[in-house]
């Protein structure tokens, strides 16, 4: 029987900087995409899967988080208020937090429609040939999203460096090889490398609508995709 993950890494910490003006005086996960601040977005996507623990890190204005998130006993959160540790700093710095064995992340800056992004991980996780799954869309159909692919996959769903996917922000981790990183500050490209090297990065492709809204010209365009998918139900 398969170990299936149910802890989640919730990215909050990051310092928004291609928002500009938007986040000069609030947090880039309380930006409101629909009526309805980015953060939210994300753990409807947790609590569409039914995650049983949430962890969020910390680092930019993060009394407004803590507040914003003050009505989920579920979430514990990740300080990292001294200095930010980027993804594969951060997630090391919150195992003790999440706990043992393999966990899903999240980043913050995106709106999903379609099928649950972290339920379609599960259901394709494989733990023993995988160290790592992806959620990846089609660079024809990465909404928002600028510059080339990121991924390639292979007839098996195994991963390659390329442009062909783009990366959505979703994923499953064995996260054992962040012992072996001696860096404090350090993103998650450099566990994905050995992944890769071994042959063990595996990609998911999401059957939905996905919008990157890492700037504020994403905004529209993640609130026609969401209103869209609306008109469709």
């Amino acid at each position: 029987m398969r170990q299936l993950p149910d802890a989640l890494m919730l990215f909050t910490a990051g310092l928004g900087t291609r928002m500009r003006a938007l986040t000069a005086t609030r947090p880039k996960p309380l930006i409101e995409v629909a009526g309805r601040a980015l953060v939210d977005h994300a753990l409807a996507q947790a609590d569409g899967a039914g995650i049983g623990r949430i962890v969020a890190n910390l680092h930019y204005l993060p009394g407004q988080i803590r507040a914003h998130l003050a009505h989920r006993p579920d979430l514990r959160f990740s300080d990292e208020t001294e200095t930010i540790m980027e993804t594969g700093g951060g997630l090391r710095h919150a195992l003790p937090l999440l706990g043992p064995g393999a966990v899903f992340t999240l980043n913050t800056d995106a709106v999903w429609t379609g099928p649950n992004a972290l339920a379609r991980l599960r259901a394709g996780w494989d733990p023993g040939q995988m160290d790592g799954l992806l959620l990846l869309v089609s660079r024809e159909r990465a909404t928002g999203h600028t510059g080339p692919g990121d991924f390639d996959l292979d007839a098996e769903g195994r991963l390659s460096r390329g442009r062909g996917f783009v990366y959505t922000g979703a994923q499953i981790l064995k996260p054992d090889g962040l012992a072996e990183i001696p860096d404090l500050v350090f993103s998650l490209n450099r566990l994905w490398d050995r992944m890769l090297a071994e042959g063990r990065l595996y990609g998911a492709v999401h059957a939905g609508g996905w919008c990157d809204v890492g700037r504020p010209e994403a905004i529209p365009l993640a609130e026609a995709l969401l209103g869209e998918a609306a008109r469709d139900v």
